[in-house]
């Protein structure tokens, strides 16, 4: 998993360790996702829902006919505001943030999530490409690169623990059976992809003159999983701390440049929603950034003609691809890559090799969580026919858990705008830019060929 944030390289001891469950921010996530979970079930086994709570901005067309729609709700978004500060407060002291200044930061990043999810709902908003995550993340960085936010707005930021757990619930709106249906599929698609763009770019970096271990953590960066790619492989090979921040910011560009561009490609090429959705998992390198582009594609479905398919497709070959296909085989890189860098890459840097608890250690924790919403949802409502659950069982249960995944997605994406400055990644060298650029291209051209030719049947399947 990998977020667009600015990140170190961090020693921590492998293995598992009670406390982690507690001070970990992936293990925050699968509490709180669950916890969301568990509360919709047990409403709708009592024949209720939690739609109340989930509370969004409706569709409309002029403002005397948003303000007649939100006046009246005001109460419910006071009582959506107090569920995400109560759950957040308790995962930001875990993590050792100050409540004092996360509640303020989180007051201020809610205000603003409201004005972008209703300005998204707007009749015109897929004509002009006016998506909530595409406007929060345009928001974020016009703000982030032209004034200093002060400190105390920088707590409630917290990209990677929103987009986690929007991710856990996700899994609640995915049936496990969709999971077993399309895994072997999407690790298939992954690999393939990933092990074309790891030997680009680890190649050409090493063509360039860069120390192995160096493009190594370049390519695991545009191969795995971004970020967290970037970070797991250096320390498991021993590459300098500058090196993986070097990664980190190529990711970090590129990532935020296909927000725009992949949706928009798709869209001139007019690729049906469960298409694109593969497409975007397979090429890009963050998952926050990427669930941006997959949402924003499927706000095209049913208002932009030609494409065709769910606007739910896109979302779901996304999620399939990136935390089923990718996500996962981060442990499996870091502990591969440090057997290779120990056996033949001699020199001074220091080594070690990843052992069983290393790799747990380096496992994306938020996808055991998405794994058993899915899991509980599936069985929950197993016993009810299809018809059934369209009409019954989707209004009640599973599209409020949808309603909190999209705020939940809406506060990273801003987050995200407003934690990047480009002047950060002013100084990347051009032998890993040009690289890391390499390997971009054929991540995409290849993604796009398994995505719409080799794999195109399966994915539109989806939609």
């Amino acid at each position: 998993m990998s977020s667009v944030v600015n990140s170190d390289v961090s020693e921590t001891r492998p293995g598992f360790s009670w406390r982690s469950l507690v001070l970990n921010e992936d293990w925050w996530a699968v509490w709180i996702g669950l916890a969301l979970v568990a509360v919709a079930w047990l409403f709708f086994a009592q024949g209720q829902s939690i739609g109340w709570l989930a509370v969004a901005p409706p569709k409309w067309k002029s403002a005397p006919e948003l303000l007649s729609h939100l006046g009246p709700d005001a109460l419910r978004y006071g009582a959506l505001f107090v569920l995400w500060a109560l759950a957040f407060s308790l995962a930001a002291s875990g993590l050792g943030l100050s409540i004092r200044r996360f509640l303020p930061s989180f007051l201020v990043l809610f205000l603003a999530s409201v004005v972008i999810f209703t300005l998204g709902q707007w009749d015109q908003a897929a004509k002009y490409n006016l998506e909530p995550p595409l406007v929060a993340l345009f928001i974020g960085l016009l703000i982030a690169n032209t004034s200093q936010l002060p400190l105390w707005l920088q707590e409630g930021l917290r990209v990677e623990l929103y987009v986690k757990v929007g991710i856990v619930l996700l899994g609640a709106t995915l049936p496990f059976t969709l999971v077993l249906w399309a895994g072997p599929v999407a690790i298939l698609q992954a690999s393939i992809v990933s092990l074309a763009t790891f030997g680009t770019i680890f190649l050409v970096g090493r063509k360039l003159g860069l120390d192995p271990r160096f493009a190594a953590t370049l390519g695991a960066g545009g191969a795995v999983c971004g970020v967290s790619g970037s970070i797991a492989v250096a320390g498991a090979v021993g590459a300098r701390k500058e090196e993986a921040s070097i990664s980190i910011a190529l990711v970090v560009v590129w990532a935020i440049a296909f927000i725009f561009a992949l949706p928009l490609l798709a869209r001139f090429l007019q690729l049906p929603t469960g298409v694109a959705g593969a497409w975007i998992g397979t090429s890009e390198f963050a998952d926050a950034a990427g669930f941006a582009a997959a949402q924003a594609y499927a706000g095209y479905a049913g208002h932009v003609p030609g494409i065709t398919g769910s606007p739910d497709a896109a979302l779901t070959a996304y999620t399939l691809m990136k935390v089923i296909g990718r996500d996962v085989w981060i442990g499996i890189w870091a502990l591969v890559l440090s057997i290779v860098a120990t056996t033949y890459w001699r020199g001074d840097a220091p080594q070690h090799r990843a052992g069983a608890g290393e790799i747990w250690q380096r496992f994306p924790k938020f996808v055991i969580g998405f794994l058993l919403a899915s899991v509980l949802v599936t069985l929950a409502t197993s016993a009810y026919a299809y018809a059934d659950f369209k009409t019954h069982v989707a209004p009640v249960l599973v599209e409020p858990i949808k309603t909190l995944r999209t705020w939940a997605f809406i506060f990273s994406f801003l987050s995200i705008g407003l934690t990047t400055r480009f002047k950060d990644f002013a100084g990347a060298a051009k032998a890993p830019l040009l690289a890391f650029t390499i390997g971009v291209v054929v991540n995409i051209l290849l993604g796009f060929v398994l995505s719409t030719q080799v794999f195109a049947g399966f994915w539109k399947a989806l939609g």
